[in-house]
C-alpha cells in the first residue's frame, strides 16, 4: 500500500495509471478470426520465461553466417592483410549482431507466437541467408550490395512487427515508441539503400554514419516510455548468443587436431593447439558465465551499455576463432603472417573479451581481488606473444583467472534504476 504522500504525488499517480494500463495489456489477447494474436507488451516479471523455440530456431541461421565471416577473417589474416580483414570482419559483424540484437529485444518485449509472426522471423532469417552470401564479396573487392540487401531485408521484416506492436498495444505512450521505432529504422534503411550507389571509398565513410543513425534510434524511441524489459529473458539469449560464438571456438580447436592429423612434422604442436584452445575456450565460457547479468538490466542508460558494450564481447569471440585458425596456417607453413603478430591473431580477441566481460557486468559483482586479477590477466594475455615464454601462458593465465573466480563469489547484485 502507497505511502500517503506517494498517493498525493503526480508522478507516483501517473506511474500507477501506467502500469494499470500495462497490465491490461499483459492479459492474454485473443485471437481474431485470421488466428492472429496481437502483439501486446510481455510482462517483465513473467516467472520462469525462458527462449523459445522460435526464438533458438532464429539463432541458428546467424551460425551461417558467423562462421563464413570467421572463415574469411582467417584467410585474410593467413595472407597478410590484416587491417583490411579485420576492417572488413567489424563492417559485417556489425550487420549481424545489430539484426539479432534488435529482434531480440523486441522479442522480449512483444513476442507471440502466432502464424504471421513466425512467418516474419522466417523473412529475416533469409536476410540473414542473402546478407551470408554477401560476405566473401565484401573481403574480396569491398562489394557490399548483397550485405546490404540482405540486412534491410531484415529490417524491413523487423517494420512490420513493430507496427503490429504499436497497433497491439494499449498504451498511448508505448504505442508512440513503438511508431518511432518503425519510422526510425524505416528512415536508416532507405539511407543504407541509397548508400549503395556511392562509390567503394565514400561508402566506407558513410558506412559509420549509417551505423550511428542505427544506434540513436532505440535511444531516441524510448526516450520517453519504455518497452517492457524482461530482465532473465534478454540475458538469456545473450548468453545463448555466446555459445553460438564459443562454438566456432571449440571448430578452430577440432580442426588443429584434425590437421595434425595429416601433418606429421607438426603433429605434436598442432595437437597441443588444440587442446590448450578448448581449455581458453573452457574458460570464457566459466568467465561469462560466472555473474549474474540479469542485475545489470535496469534503466535505458543501462540497458543500452549493455546491450551495445556485448558487440565487442561477440566480435572477440568470433575473431578468436579467426585467430586460432590463422596459427594453425603458421604452423603449418602456409601463412603470410610471422611472429609475434600471429599469435596477436589469438591473444587480442580473448583480451578484449575479457576486458568487454569485465567492463560490462563483473567489474559490478566482483570484489577487489577480482577487479584487479581479470583486467591484469586481460593485458598479460594480450602482450602474451612479446613474453619470452610459450604460448601457454595465455591458457595458464585463463585457468588462475578461473581459480579465483572460484574462489571469490559474485557480490549480491544492487537493483538498477528502471525508469
Amino acid at each position: 500500500m502507497p505511502a500517503p504522500h506517494e498517493s498525493r504525488n503526480p508522478q507516483y499517480q501517473a506511474q500507477t495509471q501506467t502500469q494499470q494500463v500495462h497490465s491490461q495489456n499483459l492479459q492474454n489477447p485473443q485471437p481474431s478470426r485470421f488466428r492472429l494474436t496481437p502483439l501486446t507488451p510481455r510482462d517483465p516479471e513473467e516467472p520462469g520465461r525462458v527462449a523459445s523455440s522460435l526464438e533458438l530456431f532464429f539463432d541458428l541461421v546467424f551460425v551461417i553466417a558467423i562462421s563464413i565471416s570467421a572463415s574469411e577473417l582467417h584467410h585474410q589474416l593467413s595472407a597478410g592483410h590484416v587491417l583490411a580483414g579485420l576492417s572488413a570482419f567489424a563492417h559485417v559483424f556489425f550487420g549481424i549482431w545489430w539484426a539479432w540484437m534488435n529482434y531480440t529485444w523486441l522479442g522480449t518485449s512483444f513476442s507471440q507466437d502466432d502464424w504471421l509472426y513466425r512467418l516474419v522471423t522466417f523473412v529475416q532469417m533469409s536476410g540473414v541467408l542473402v546478407l551470408a552470401a554477401g560476405i566473401k564479396p565484401v573481403y574480396e573487392d569491398g562489394n557490399y550490395t548483397l550485405v546490404v540487401i540482405g540486412y534491410i531485408i531484415m529490417r524491413i521484416a523487423l517494420v512490420t512487427q513493430w507496427l503490429r506492436a504499436a497497433r497491439g498495444t494499449r498504451d498511448p505512450s508505448l504505442k508512440r515508441t513503438a511508431h518511432r521505432y518503425a519510422l526510425g529504422v524505416t528512415i536508416v534503411q532507405l539511407l543504407w539503400w541509397g548508400a549503395l550507389a556511392l562509390p567503394g571509398e565514400v561508402f566506407a565513410w558513410v558506412f559509420f554514419v549509417l551505423v550511428g543513425a542505427e544506434l540513436l534510434v532505440p535511444a531516441i524511441a524510448e526516450r520517453q516510455t519504455r518497452t517492457p524489459v524482461h530482465p532473465h529473458h534478454i540475458t538469456e539469449r545473450y548468453s545463448l548468443f555466446t555459445l553460438i560464438l564459443l562454438g566456432e571456438s571449440l571448430l578452430g580447436s577440432a580442426n588443429a587436431i584434425i590437421e595434425a592429423l595429416h601433418e606429421k612434422h607438426n603433429l605434436a604442436p598442432l595437437i597441443a593447439l588444440g587442446v590448450l584452445t578448448l581449455v581458453v575456450t573452457a574458460g570464457l565460457w566459466w568467465v561469462y558465465f560466472w555473474p549474474p547479468h540479469h542485475s545489470q538490466i535496469g534503466d535505458l542508460k543501462s540497458s543500452l551499455i549493455y546491450g551495445y558494450g556485448h558487440y565487442f564481447v561477440f566480435a572477440a569471440v568470433g575473431a578468436f576463432s579467426a585467430g586460432i585458425e590463422a596459427e594453425v596456417d603458421l604452423i603449418t607453413g602456409t601463412s603470410s603472417l610471422s611472429q609475434p603478430w600471429a599469435s596477436f591473431a589469438y591473444t587480442a580477441p580473448i583480451a578484449v573479451f575479457l576486458l568487454g566481460v569485465w567492463l560490462l557486468v563483473v567489474r559490478a559483482l566482483g570484489d577487489a581481488v577480482v577487479n584487479t586479477v581479470m583486467p591484469l590477466v586481460a593485458v598479460l594475455v594480450l602482450i602474451d606473444p612479446l613474453i619470452p615464454v610459450p604460448f601457454a601462458l595465455t591458457t595458464v593465465l585463463i585457468a588462475v583467472l578461473v581459480a579465483v573466480l572460484v574462489w571469490r563469489e559474485p557480490r549480491l547484485p544492487q537493483p538498477l534504476p528502471t525508469s
